[in-house]
């Protein structure tokens, strides 16, 4: 029988630099300080296309997804990032025509979270792990890969914020004594979703819980699915009391990790995107940075 997919292309015999599987979701068993947990992941994998090759043998990229998330039902990995890096390793092994190949992953992830003791519950976040290896001419592979978490908090907005007290003021004059000026005030509210993602070396490791709480800290405050009125109350005034552009948020994000990651290298890559989705505007607001530590340790001076 003929291998079809090791012809040549019918025509535009260009290199593809990625051709794959999406879309496929297996339960990966992953090693926490806590115990062992099972995630549901959704995997993205692939690799490069020869330009004298009509089509990849996509099979193998999802016989290397059932072999690897099994095998962590008996050897957990130590983290998604683990196992985007072993599926991208294989992947070259079984492409044997690739020089490059990527994994994306993200999953669910729950911790226990609550505004007091008494009301936690399981609040869900993302992780994000990615790995790409590449294979060099002497045969030599090396691999590139990095981890991170999304989480949705609120903001509060300082601009609408001065006005209103601006506005009130001039309305209510008790407000303009100078003993009311950190008294919060009415302002208009965003759901905000941060993403932070660390491009790390092989030898460097990040605990999920970690990422979640520095974003966390940098919103104007976190949200939670339990909340009575009381609760609510305290959320908000939570966030007014912390008022943060999406640009705040960013700087305060960013700000924060030499000093919880003292022991990453300065080398490792640091990706971060904020996005506000706007109660009051047509549209979200959204804001980006990528940096090394080592720059942002710099910058904090000593």
């Amino acid at each position: 029988m003929r291998d079809i997919h090791a012809m040549a292309p019918d025509r535009g015999r260009l290199r593809l630099r990625s051709v794959g599987i999406s879309g496929i979701r297996k339960p990966l068993t992953v090693q926490r300080r806590e115990g062992t947990r099972t995630l549901a992941v959704e995997f993205h994998v692939a690799v490069d296309l020869p330009s004298e090759r009509k089509g990849s043998d996509l099979s193998r990229n999802a016989e290397i997804l059932a072999e690897v998330v099994d095998d962590t039902v008996t050897r957990p990995v130590e983290g998604l990032e683990s196992a985007c890096s072993a599926i991208a390793r294989e992947l070259l092994v079984r492409h044997p025509y690739a020089s490059e190949a990527s994994v994306e992953a993200s999953a669910e992830y729950f911790l226990r979270r609550g505004i007091s003791e008494e009301k936690r519950s399981f609040e869900d976040y993302t992780l994000i792990a990615t790995a790409r290896a590449t294979r060099a001419a002497d045969g030599s592979v090396s691999l590139d890969r990095a981890v991170g978490a999304e989480a949705v908090g609120m903001t509060a907005c300082p601009c609408a914020m001065e006005t209103c007290r601006s506005r009130l003021s001039a309305e209510f004059p008790l407000l303009a004594d100078p003993a009311l000026r950190d008294l919060p005030m009415i302002t208009h509210n965003q759901r905000n979703r941060t993403r932070l993602l660390f491009e790390l070396p092989e030898t460097a490791e990040v605990e999920a819980d970690d990422l979640v709480d520095a974003i966390e800290a940098a919103q104007s405050s976190p949200t939670y699915a339990i909340l009575k009125r009381g609760d609510e109350a305290q959320v908000v005034l939570d966030a007014h009391r912390h008022p943060k552009f999406v640009e705040d948020v960013l700087r305060d994000l960013l700000a924060s990790l030499p000093s919880r990651f003292p022991n990453l290298p300065d080398a490792t890559q640091v990706r971060a995107n904020t996005v506000s989705e706007e109660s009051i505007h047509k549209y979200n607001v959204e804001a980006s940075h990528q940096v090394t530590l080592g720059e942002l340790r710099r910058s904090a001076g000593p």
